[in-house]
């Protein structure tokens, strides 16, 4: 009896709640997610297909991350030390005037450097320029000469002063600086700086890269100035230089070198030889004698099979090795027409 009285007002509530579901739909022309699905299958593809998408973009994400990780911190694409080419930079063009306008960064140079506008380029790694004001300073007074009247004006303690300006045969804007790439008796790369006349710098320059191409080794190269203009300590020092404002050596006689005509390469092993009046040989730099019997063989020795030699004959210059009063087998010069 107690059943019979429960079914009937169950009834009544399950008729109460499907016609208020049907009242909805009709009214508010909602439908079952079912329903959804069966009528726009491409919105329910697209959706899975875009969860599908962001795991993978996560996953990319994540290996991107993994691998900027494993990279060293100085890693551009290239060796950490690469030069800015130099540069510079520095595409190897071969005429003066071409370069004139050109401003580029060279191997050993700070990336942000005030490059002079003028600068020649040659190779990578090899031109000259007109002297700047610190190249001036540096050397006023040591292989460029000041008058009396100026020598307390140096930067450092004079030691080339001469008497008038009149007396000076070459100017600053006869001059150029120039910075060439070479191997040193180690067969390491380093960078030399030479000072010489503009007449000269495009030969110079063709030679020290020839040289360089071939891996001619040349101990150093540097200013005179970093010896005082001392030329004997710097032949001592097997340092191969151009200019520097002096007389030949055990004269009275303005040397080429002082016009910035003349070089010396590898000096030590290929030293100045005078044969003296009364049959004695006077030999510079000391310590080099055993360099001055030409008959031996030995490292470094300029002779007219040596490349060095053969570069500085293509481009016109004369060898101290041919002269016959004395020989400077270290020394080439170039007087211009």
């Amino acid at each position: 009896m107690n059943k019979n009285r429960l079914i009937g007002p169950l009834i009544l509530i399950g008729s109460i709640i499907i016609f208020c579901s049907l009242f909805v739909r009709v009214f508010s022309g909602s439908e079952t997610l079912a329903e959804y699905a069966a009528k726009n299958p491409e919105s329910v593809n697209e959706e899975t297909f875009s969860e599908e998408q962001l795991t993978e973009s996560a996953q990319n994400a994540e290996d991107q991350d993994i691998q900027e990780a494993e990279v060293p911190a100085n890693h551009t694409g290239q060796s950490s030390n690469a030069s800015y080419k130099e540069e510079e930079n520095q595409t190897g063009t071969k005429s003066a005037a071409e370069n004139n306008s050109s401003i580029t960064v060279q191997k050993g140079e700070e990336k942000n450097m005030t490059v002079n506008p003028d600068r020649t380029v040659y190779e990578n790694g090899f031109y000259y320029e007109p002297l700047s004001d610190e190249i001036i300073k540096r050397i006023t007074g040591i292989s460029y000469p000041v008058t009396k009247e100026e020598q307390d004006s140096t930067a450092a303690t004079a030691v080339n002063v001469v008497n008038s300006a009149r007396d000076i045969q070459v100017s600053y804007d006869d001059l150029v600086y120039m910075s060439v790439l070479h191997y040193n008796f180690h067969g390491v790369e380093r960078t030399g700086e030479l000072i010489c006349n503009k007449a000269i710098a495009q030969d110079l320059v063709e030679i020290f890269y020839e040289l360089y191409q071939n891996e001619y080794q040349i101990e150093q190269i540097r200013l005179i100035d970093e010896y005082s203009g001392d030329d004997t300590l710097s032949m001592q020092d097997n340092n191969t230089s151009c200019f520097n404002y002096r007389v030949v050596d055990g004269t009275s006689s303005l040397s080429k070198h002082a016009l910035g005509l003349a070089i010396d390469i590898n000096p030590f092993f290929n030293p100045y030889v005078v044969f003296q009046p009364d049959g004695t040989t006077y030999i510079s730099p000391q310590g080099s004698e055993t360099y001055a019997d030409r008959s031996q063989n030995f490292a470094y020795k300029i002779d007219e099979n040596d490349l060095c030699y053969k570069l500085f004959k293509e481009h016109g210059f004369i060898w101290g090795g041919n002269w016959n009063s004395c020989k400077d087998y270290q020394h080439f010069q170039k007087v211009p027409d």
